[in-house]
């Protein structure tokens, strides 16, 4: 048989339509909603793909003498093996068979025989090589493996086919006798759905489908009220916070979540359960940006936040290209968050966020294969898929004021070229850890010409699942949301701790105004006695102004201050056009930061600095309450 790249494959399949790709290396933004000339949904699935399967063939230790190593992923961000590599035997063996490619099968063959070293007698794997670590990542792998033998296992020579076969039931048999609503987080028992389903229908087994049907028939118990958002990401997962709210994490949610609650209520052609997984997924939509990110910026697992999703998990493909006959922006969401998946490609590998490349950060492996099985499912099921388009716009491609979320104590603004939100959700990830944003803070700012202007980090990295998280580089953390600070004693008190701020919201036609009024707090919820501090965001089609007031602050007992770290590449030109004003002159507009008071860019051992989370450089403003100064005004333009 003649040998075709995969590559030229989707191209006859997508009728000859070459048009060039359009990735966006080096991370320089192109925001525009409909682009002019893109690649359809299969040909750029498939085209990153390959990319991303031929960079992990390059990680791949080859080393026949020492079974510990030889055939796992080396992720040398990390300098570690993560556990769940033997994900990549989806991939590796999808690419083996579209292209008949040796490479492809014999990288799927040693990883599968490597995860023998994460492989325990009660059917699980682990998430490292220690026998005493996580089982319950055994569902994903589970997973992987069943779609690679179910779609692909006529390639493996027949022992290898029944050495795995054999292998995976013992992994579904781990997962049916463990897993009920209450393991663990949220997305493990929804995910396990679709599991149960898939290998209950492999295997003939009428226990795995009956537990999959009582795992789905709990998906509604999951959901938030109004906006169906899932919720029970933290331990415990139904446990409120002080304001009532449940714990959400839209990375987690859009990423795994509800592929399994989607893919399940597919097979199984369940026309209710399929309506309320599109009221759901409608609900998580709204916080896509137009761009294709994710805006993860309030969720319980922040920590992980990666600007296009979540750093572990799968990717939204699956779910919003198989529903998307039911409403064509679930595929204008698909396609928008592939794209983004490409600009975030580094080097072959799927990075963090916008700004690795520029920063030298090395891309962790663990995003790349986990989200490679997304892709290969998407061209798995290319035949019953529906249209993928991007004439549909996003929700928030559309101006409409403000929204609140009252089940996640969220504002989302959409005025003119602005897209914002504003959080004052006081769930906290493995109390008193990990703190997303809070405090009534300007969690994201983003413009239509120029991208994100703000995005929230934690308020503190902390390395809260140091398996899952890379440490900040430089040894220098620095937040990245725009706050209110005071530094005093030695403590850092800030809005961004506060989870009890008070908001408020008004609008006149095109402007959009938030008010907050908060107590500057430190991590252990200690308030800055003797003083009360305001912030207001106003949004036009012109500017957005922020405004910081305090009221009864002794200025000799500590400076108090307005940051505002500003989202920029380090290749990008920065002007102090006066003491009051900073221009920063980007790709498709130039911004302009002006205020009553000096702005001055704090000293960081780059000219800028980096966070995990999103992935992202920004340059550190800030502005100084001055004596006799109790307001400060500041406007940002772009032009």
């Amino acid at each position: 048989m003649e040998r075709r790249s995969f590559t030229q494959l989707s191209l006859m399949a997508s009728m000859g339509l070459l048009v060039p790709m359009h990735a966006c290396k080096d991370n320089k933004n192109n925001t525009s909603e409909i682009l002019a000339e893109e690649l359809p949904f299969k040909t750029l699935s498939a085209e990153l793909l390959t990319e991303w399967c031929d960079a992990m063939l390059a990680t791949q230790i080859n080393n026949p003498e020492n079974p510990e190593l030889h055939g796992a992923l080396f992720c040398n961000a990390c300098n570690r093996i993560h556990g769940r590599c033997m994900d990549a035997v989806y991939p590796f063996l999808y690419m083996a068979d579209t292209t008949e490619e040796q490479k492809y099968l014999d990288a799927a063959l040693k990883v599968m025989k490597w995860s023998e070293n994460v492989s325990k007698e009660d059917g699980s794997w682990t998430v490292v090589p220690n026998p005493k670590s996580w089982p319950g990542i055994t569902v994903f792998g589970a997973i992987a493996l069943a779609e690679a033998l179910h779609h692909h296992g006529h390639v493996l020579p027949p022992e290898i086919k029944q050495q795995w076969t054999e292998r995976l039931k013992k992994a579904a048999d781990f997962v049916h006798k463990n897993f009920n609503i209450d393991y663990s987080h949220t997305n493990y028992p929804i995910s396990a759905v679709y599991g149960l389903h898939l290998w209950g229908t492999m295997f003939d087994n009428q226990e795995y489908l009956a537990h999959a049907e009582q795992l789905a028939s709990e998906f509604q118990g999951r959901l938030t009220q109004p906006n169906h958002i899932i919720f029970g990401e933290n331990k415990p997962a139904t446990e409120p916070s002080e304001k009532g709210l449940l714990p959400v994490d839209l990375g987690y949610n859009v990423e795994e979540t509800l592929n399994g609650i989607a893919l399940y209520a597919l097979a199984i052609k369940d026309e209710e359960l399929l309506a309320l997984v599109q009221k759901s997924m409608e609900g998580h939509l709204e916080f896509m940006l137009p761009d294709g990110a994710w805006d993860n910026s309030w969720g319980t697992r922040q920590n992980k936040w990666s600007y296009w999703g979540s750093r572990t998990t799968d990717g939204c493909q699956p779910a919003f290209a198989m529903m998307a006959d039911r409403n064509p922006t679930f595929g204008t969401a698909a396609y928008r968050s592939t794209e983004l998946l490409q600009q975030c490609t580094v080097d072959g590998l799927l990075s963090g966020g916008l700004h690795y490349k520029s920063h030298g950060v090395t891309p962790c492996l663990h995003h790349t294969f986990a989200h490679a099985k997304s892709l290969a499912f998407v061209l798995d099921n290319a035949k019953i898929l529906p249209e993928v388009n991007t004439k549909t716009h996003l929700p928030r491609s559309k101006n409409y004021g403000i929204k609140h979320f009252s089940d996640l104590d969220v504002w989302l603004v959409a005025t003119g070229p602005w897209r914002a939100t504003v959080s004052s959700n006081d769930v906290v990830f493995k109390k008193p850890l990990s703190q997303a944003a809070t405090g009534g803070s300007l969690a994201v700012l983003w413009h239509e010409k120029v991208g994100p202007l703000f995005t929230a980090s934690m308020a503190e990295y902390l390395l809260v699942e140091p398996y899952n998280q890379q440490p900040q580089p430089d040894d220098e953390d620095i937040a990245l949301t725009p706050r209110m600070e005071v530094k005093k004693g030695g403590s850092w008190f800030t809005n961004l701790y506060d989870r009890k701020a008070d908001v408020l919201t008004s609008q006149a036609s095109g402007k959009s105004v938030i008010s907050v009024k908060t107590q500057l707090t430190d991590k252990d919820q200690k308030q800055l006695a003797n003083a009360q501090f305001y912030l207001t965001y106003s949004f036009d089609d012109e500017v957005t102004k922020i405004t910081a007031m305090t009221k009864n602050w002794d200025q000799s007992s500590g400076a108090a201050s307005l940051v505002l770290p500003l989202i920029s590449p380090n290749y990008e030109k920065v002007v102090q056009v006066s003491k009051q004003e900073i221009e920063v002159h980007k790709e498709a507009g130039k911004v302009v930061v002006s205020a009553n008071a000096p702005i001055v860019i704090r000293k960081t051992k780059k000219s800028r600095v980096f966070n995990m989370v999103p992935g992202m450089q920004a340059i550190p403003l800030q502005i100084d309450f001055e004596e006799g100064i109790n307001s400060i005004d500041c406007s940002i333009k772009v032009v």
